[in-house]
């Protein structure tokens, strides 16, 4: 039966096309940054499709992988890739809590000659900086991307809304803050590893992360520029419709269809 469901969602990834539409502009733009951030949301196979075909033109050096750890992308580097359902059983990625591993088979197979790289956060890490702060549990190197300046009330309201809003108001606004913690923390890992991987490999490096790490305005582009200003990078957002085609918080903003999936607060009982 797995396999079964594994080889249809296989081959809806391998059916999304996307319309990408790169103005000369965006695509110099793009191809002259030294680290490419490709957002994503993580169920729809359109945004992994049109990440795929975006990292067949930048070519990258390297990918860093939100969703793998260091020892998930030695496997990842060890394999053949051909059968991503094995590729998923050998490297435990299920277990890491990510959608089925073939949505994702499209942007393994752009992945080429080019190595992996995990970024990945310990869950027990991210629990820690809900309680105590991102900046403790980062550790060395905290200051350079900004973890250790408290964030100004505005923007610190705005994230605690925007945590409330996605973990379906499930847990009180007041402990958003650590939420909120919890999301520098990542932010500040993917953009250490996009560096490492910089210094490692040469530019382009390719980051592959979910939408809000890819945001210009807080996340890692503004911290990537906080750590090392010489550094460029280039964001693009996949997003859903009906979202506007020229969202501010990326460089470029890519419009795809919604993905079919079931309401993901309809399990929470608000009554």
């Amino acid at each position: 039966m797995w396999r079964a469901l594994t080889a249809l969602i296989t081959l809806a990834a391998a059916q999304a096309a996307v319309a990408l539409d790169l103005t000369d502009d965006q695509t110099e733009l793009m191809l002259d940054a030294d680290i490419v951030i490709l957002g994503e949301i993580h169920d729809n196979p359109a945004h992994h499709a049109g990440q795929a075909d975006l990292m067949r033109l930048i070519a990258p050096k390297a990918v860093v992988f939100e969703m793998l750890n260091a020892e998930m992308a030695e496997g990842v580097n060890a394999s053949d890739r051909s059968d991503i359902a094995a590729l998923g059983a050998a490297i435990g990625w299920q277990d890491a809590g990510w959608p089925d591993i073939a949505l994702y088979a499209p942007v393994f197979d752009a992945l080429g000659d080019a190595d992996a790289v995990g970024a990945m956060v310990a869950r027990d890490s991210v629990r820690a900086a809900f309680a105590e702060g991102a900046a403790g549990v980062f550790g060395d190197g905290a200051e350079a991307f900004g973890l250790t300046e408290s964030l100004p009330d505005a923007e610190l309201d705005i994230r605690k809304q925007l945590q409330f809003d996605a973990h379906c108001a499930a847990m009180p606004l007041n402990l958003m803050g650590g939420m909120v913690e919890a999301q520098r923390l990542r932010d500040a890992a993917f953009s250490k590893a996009a560096l490492t991987a910089l210094d490692t490999y040469g530019a382009p490096i390719v980051v592959i992360t979910g939408n809000g790490h890819a945001r210009r305005d807080w996340a890692m582009p503004h911290m990537i520029a906080l750590a090392e200003p010489d550094v460029s990078t280039y964001t693009v957002g996949f997003v859903e419709a009906p979202a506007a085609p020229d969202d501010p918080r990326f460089d470029l903003t890519i419009v795809t269809d919604p993905a079919p999936r079931q309401d993901p607060c309809a399990t929470f009982d608000k009554n």
